[in-house]
């Protein structure tokens, strides 16, 4: 009996310690966990926190703060408190749109430390500058549930390599050239890029740029049928090209393919100008996209 108590309680003991829990489970070491940052917050005053890239996701540990992103801006967060005076720590978890995870531990106070907050781009931080614990990356849908990360760091590969693997598509028009330089892949996403050249003297403003799937050949008195195709990311976009200067892009989009009948319409739009920009691009380019195997990110 005394022995039974003994092995009981030694049960117990270990139980307790999270070691296992009714099964062949394992504790989560500290080394898993994601160290959270702490902030305080009151009634009658707003916390902004800026983040490096778009908010995604927002989720609260109780109803005694209230967040939000702010009006206008996707990368900004305000934060406050719903109920004055609030004893008991809560929290809070954001995840942006470049994969990074963070989370805030919540304390009440009546005249918080710091009001406005700046989350650092861990990528351009520096050649020294290792991630942050909570700087983890999620997997997107949008991104073909690739690592939002490894998209960030194709783009960026591209742009600094600045190879010309297409030489014929482009356009110019009044001193301004809009061209295509090449159409890369990786893991299911396209990766376009685009140059703007600016000879002229006067700046360049960009409105927007369309990528549409249209049909080659349009009948009189026939409805045009066109599929509008959304970049899902964008490095070094840019809305103002100087005179005497140029600008590069890449876009990020889904896979796709152009039937025979139809093509790529790609235009670029000059605000409150005529100096709009449109070239064509067919299915021969895009099933040439050459594959991504070698990354230069400096």
């Amino acid at each position: 009996m005394v022995l039974l108590i003994g092995i009981l309680a030694a049960t117990t003991a270990q139980s307790t310690k999270g070691d296992f829990y009714e099964g062949l489970t394992k504790k989560i070491t500290y080394d898993k966990m994601i160290a959270p940052y702490g902030m305080e917050v009151t009634f009658d005053k707003t916390v902004h926190i800026i983040f490096p890239a778009a908010i995604k996701y927002i989720d609260l540990g109780s109803a005694n703060i209230i967040a939000g992103k702010a009006d206008g801006a996707e990368n900004v967060i305000r934060v406050k408190a719903a109920v004055r005076n609030f004893k008991v720590e809560t929290n809070f978890s954001v995840i942006t749109e470049d994969g990074s995870f963070y989370t805030f531990n919540v304390q009440y106070a009546n005249e918080p430390l710091l009001m406005s907050v700046e989350m650092k781009d861990f990528i351009h931080d520096g050649d020294t500058v290792s991630r942050p614990n909570n700087g983890l990356e999620v997997y997107l849908k949008e991104l073909n549930n690739e690592s939002p990360m490894m998209v960030q760091l194709i783009m960026k590969s591209i742009y600094n390599n600045n190879r010309s693997d297409i030489n014929h598509i482009g356009s110019m028009l009044f001193g301004v050239q809009y061209l295509l330089k090449g159409i890369y892949t990786h893991d299911g996403l396209l990766y376009f890029h685009t140059q703007i050249n600016n000879s002229s003297n006067v700046p360049f403003d960009l409105d927007f740029i369309t990528f549409k799937i249209v049909d080659k050949k349009v009948m009189k008195r026939t409805a045009i049928q066109e599929t509008v195709i959304f970049p899902i990311r964008a490095f070094n976009y840019v809305t103002r090209v100087d005179g005497k200067s140029s600008e590069r892009t890449v876009f990020t989009m889904e896979k796709f393919t152009i039937p025979d009948d139809k093509q790529l319409i790609v235009q670029l739009n000059e605000k409150k100008g005529g100096r709009h920009q449109r070239f064509v691009v067919g299915n021969v380019e895009i099933v040439r996209a050459k594959l991504v195997n070698n990354l230069k990110t400096k």
